[in-house]
């Protein structure tokens, strides 16, 4: 029999994610406040990503519907699990979307939340979800706290912020102890995280969805910067943990970043700026080509190379273009990486 309907779906977006997803999945199965209807976007994971998940639901008899191309559920059931298989590693955004259309087309779905498949939830953040939304019934997106996995009592983000001239984005509290860090108000943030962030179905369908030409990085900046008058929200006992960089090589407190996510991010970071502030462009080179010298000085040659190619426009370095497959080059790349 199934559960009543439940007003949040969440959208979780895997690549090569065979080591996480069930703790993922699970933590939202788990929660007091409510089951949300849980939606896997597979971006043409070549792990076993989707055996595992196969073989999970199987023995623990849940009810795993499983969807391609442009077939849609048109019921949210509570506590369902819907894997979509995108077709093709399409980015984070381009799997955001896929999986925002598939909860869009449910009815019963008022907020969705995305959350990375190396992030697993506080069973109380449904309930905090619900609770935010009813004092802010008209918000755009919403967020609350990203701890690390590793160690759980230390903040990864409360939320962001991002300068318009540099490009360069912040993690509010980043590395303070949970204990102690104060959350910050909605109104003093530029974006929420796409680790962990809510989006009404009101702002969805106001401003649309992701822009995906940014495949990874500052997607999640510019949807925020689209929402015109609609508030962000921070949501006390909304609390994540994430694994932080599992399939990327994103930074942590003690690890620098890969190439593979330099490149990326410095892309993403360019065409940003030239979006919302074209005068700032200068200036982001040029910070970011100081930022360069530094890596250089450490001796992170190959992220300081990554960086410089993208910012100037030389195109990914090929260590980048053989992580990803032909189909998902022409996607992130266009033909100058295929």
């Amino acid at each position: 029999m199934s559960e009543p309907d439940f007003p949040i779906g969440v959208i979780v977006v895997a690549f090569q994610s065979a080591d996480v997803i069930l703790g993922c999945v699970e933590s939202l199965l788990e929660q007091e406040g409510g089951r949300p209807a849980v939606i896997v976007v597979d971006n043409a994971s070549t792990d076993d990503t989707v055996s595992t998940l196969r073989g999970w639901a199987a023995t623990k008899g849940v009810d795993l519907r499983e969807f391609g191309g442009e077939e849609r559920p048109a019921r949210a059931e509570a506590g369902a699990v819907t894997l979509v298989h995108s077709g093709a590693n399409r980015g984070f955004a381009g799997g955001v979307n896929v999986g925002l259309a598939v909860a869009a087309a449910m009815s019963g779905i008022d907020h969705f939340w995305v959350l990375n498949p190396d992030a697993f939830a506080d069973k109380g953040a449904c309930r905090a979800i619900l609770s935010a939304a009813k004092e802010t019934p008209d918000y755009a997106l919403m967020g609350g706290r990203v701890c690390f996995a590793e160690p759980p009592h230390r903040v990864q983000i409360d939320g962001g912020l991002v300068n318009l001239w540099t490009g360069v984005s912040g993690n509010v509290n980043l590395g303070r102890a949970a204990a102690e860090a104060v959350l910050p108000r909605g109104a003093d943030l530029d974006f929420i995280t796409g680790a962990s962030m809510v989006a009404s179905r009101s702002f969805y369908e106001a401003v649309g969805p992701m822009r995906e030409d940014y495949f990874l990085y500052y997607e999640e900046a510019d949807w925020a910067l689209r929402r015109g008058d609609m508030p962000l929200v921070v949501a006390p006992g909304l609390v994540v943990y994430h694994h932080a960089g599992t399939a990327i090589g994103s930074p942590t407190l003690e690890r620098l970043a890969s190439p593979f996510s330099f490149w990326f991010k410095y892309h993403s970071r360019m065409l940003f700026v030239r979006r919302f502030n074209p005068i700032g462009l200068p200036v982001a080179m040029a910070y970011a080509t100081a930022k360069a010298g530094q890596l250089v000085l450490r001796g992170a040659l190959p992220q300081a190379g990554a960086l410089l190619r993208a910012v100037w426009g030389l195109g990914p370095p090929k260590s980048v273009r053989e992580r990803l497959s032909p189909e998902a080059r022409r996607i992130a790349f266009g033909r100058a990486g295929s």
